[in-house]
Formats: C-alpha cells, sequence, structure tokens
C-alpha cells in the first residue's frame, strides 16, 4: 500500500515477477483494492488483509503505535511469525525501517542498520551503505557498515574479495573529520580497506564497496538522482527544440539508451536494510511496476545465496 503509484504499480510488478521467482508472493493491505486489480490471482500470489495504511506524511513511530493494523507492520509480523521470509516496500522509509527493527532486532555484533544501495559507474556499479538508516552514529558503525556491504557484495552482486573505501574530503590518510579520522584508523586494520575515495571519483573509479554515515550517503544518492534527472531532461529539450536539432540528435539516440538504462532506477529495484536478523528490501517512492519486479528478484536472489547467514559469519569472525 506504501508509494506514490500504489497499490496499482505494486500489483503490477508482483504479477511481472511472480514466474521469474520461485517464492510465494503475499501481499498486505487492503483486501479489496488489492482483489480488485487481479481479476485472475496466480496461484503463488496471496493477500493478506490489513486495514489500515501508513502515509508517506506520516511521522513513524506515531504511526506504528497509533494505526495497530498497518500494512507494514504486518508484513513485519509476518515474517517475525515465520509465515514470510522478507518484506519489500516502497511506503515510508522510516516506518519501514522502525517497523523491522523493533519486530525483528539488530544481528549480535550490529549496533545500528544501514540501506544499502547499488550506485552505477563507469565499471558497472558498486554499493553505497548507508544511504539513508542511520545518521547519527559513531566510527565503530563504520566497520560494522563494511562487514555488511563486503557480505552483500560477495553473496548478492557476486564480487569476489570485495574491496571497501571510506568517503572522505581527500585521498590522504589523515584527512576529513574526526569522524572520518578514526573511522580511517579502525578500518585500515582489515586487509580489504581499499583508503579514502572522494566524492569526484565515485563515478568512475573501479569499487565494490563504498561506506559512509547515512547523513552524506543519503546527499550523494539524492544528488546523483538529481544531476541524472536534470541531464536527460536537458538532453531532451534540446533534442526536440526544432526539427533540424531532431535530426540531428538521431544518430545519438542509440548510443543514449545503453546509458539511459544504467541511470534509471528501476533497473536496480530497491535498497536492502542490512544488520537486522531478516531481510527488509525499501524501494524508491516513486518506484514502478518494472521497479518492483527487480526489487522481488534481488529480495528472492539475496534469501536464494544465503545473505543473513553470510552477515552472521562476518561477524562472528572478526
Amino acid at each position: 500500500m506504501g508509494g506514490d503509484f500504489a497499490p496499482r504499480e505494486i500489483v503490477k510488478g508482483v504479477m511481472l515477477a511472480h514466474d521469474e521467482v520461485r517464492a510465494q508472493l503475499i501481499l498486505v493491505g487492503l483486501q479489496d483494492q488489492l482483489n480488485a486489480l487481479m481479476p485472475q490471482r496466480p496461484p503463488n500470489v496471496e493477500v493478506v488483509h490489513a486495514s489500515e495504511v501508513i502515509g508517506m506524511e506520516d511521522k513513524p513511530i506515531e504511526a506504528i503505535r497509533k494505526k495497530k493494523d498497518n500494512s507494514l507492520s504486518r508484513c513485519v509480523e509476518l515474517v517475525k511469525e515465520g509465515h514470510a521470509d522478507a518484506v519489500v516496500s516502497a511506503g515510508n522509509t522510516g516506518a519501514a525501517t522502525a517497523a523491522s527493527l523493533l519486530s525483528w532486532r539488530q544481528m549480535t555484533g550490529v549496533h545500528r542498520p544501514a540501506i544499502a544501495t547499488s550506485m552505477p559507474n563507469k565499471h558497472g556499479h558498486f554499493l553505497l551503505l548507508d544511504a539513508g538508516a542511520s545518521p547519527d552514529i559513531e566510527p565503530e558503525q563504520i566497520v560494522e557498515f563494511a562487514l555488511m556491504g563486503r557480505a552483500y557484495a560477495q553473496t548478492v552482486l557476486g564480487r569476489h574479495e570485495p574491496k571497501v573505501h571510506l568517503i572522505n574530503m581527500g585521498e590522504e590518510p589523515g584527512k576529513g573529520s574526526a569522524f572520518a579520522k578514526q573511522a580511517y584508523t579502525l578500518l585500515e586494520k582489515f586487509p580489504w580497506f581499499a583508503g579514502n575515495i572522494e566524492g569526484k571519483d565515485l563515478p568512475t573509479a573501479p569499487l565494490d564497496v563504498v561506506v559512509c554515515d547515512a547523513f552524506v550517503g543519503n546527499i550523494i544518492l539524492k544528488t546523483a538522482e538529481g544531476i541524472a534527472e536534470y541531464i536527460f531532461s536537458e538532453l531532451r529539450s534540446a533534442a526536440t527544440a526544432n526539427a533540424l536539432t531532431k535530426v540531428g540528435f538521431l544518430p545519438v539516440r542509440s548510443k543514449l539508451r545503453p546509458l539511459s538504462k544504467k541511470l534509471d532506477y528501476a533497473e536496480y529495484g530497491g535498497s536492502p536494510l542490512l544488520g537486522l536478523n531478516h531481510l527488509c528490501t525499501i524501494c524508491h517512492g516513486r518506484s514502478n511496476a518494472k521497479a518492483i519486479m527487480n526489487a522481488i528478484k534481488g529480495t528472492d536472489r539475496a534469501l536464494t545465496n544465503g545473505l543473513i547467514e553470510k552477515i552472521r559469519r562476518a561477524f562472528s569472525e572478526v
């Protein structure tokens, strides 16, 4: 029931994904609305009724407490009760994070959860975390984010020995704030730490995992989204300005299609909330059916490849 185009695009996304995953898919929300959108429901799609909805404008904790039968909390409880294995939501990010954290709690060794977002660059894509879950942390949590990010990169992205970079205002050791310096000191004890990286190098450097606090990570994410939308908006305006520019733009269009696909958030689906005892995938608020489909497929892949256990092993080894 969450997202700018819910529930229609959510249901359409489930219908696109249902025959591409082996999982049973459960739609949670206002039963009548959901059933009306699926006149022919596939056998591996189920509907569970929840009478209330947390809106994008609601304050997360307050809404969870007041709306006892909200669809987000019901999803989380289905996982806790063993009726489901993971949650995918395009709704209120704060509410999804809070509901999951309150019900599932953190894994042993994890103090703060992190949202891990796949970011495109010249060499394919890399993982950025935290992208929005924990803005106020201690330097020790940066190490936790690194461990979780490496586990995800190995398990889901197929990276053999992923390296970790720390976002900073300079590449040299000793650069940045007291927080960044202390985080660097903690990270450099690990052989997989590759040092600092500046924001300007994120689009071009070969990267696996980049770590920072959620305040910095979310600004990076939203700025990148805005720049991509601006560039393509300007290109479309220039290409349709007059008949001459339309003709001149035709040879370029085929070259831009792969780039447009690479920068499309729908290709990446959603971002996993890492560090809890179960998996919650958080999608963009304006997710369309394609984004929901890819989020479901990515979550299914993470479960199949044993992501949660991989993270637990990483912490037990440390």
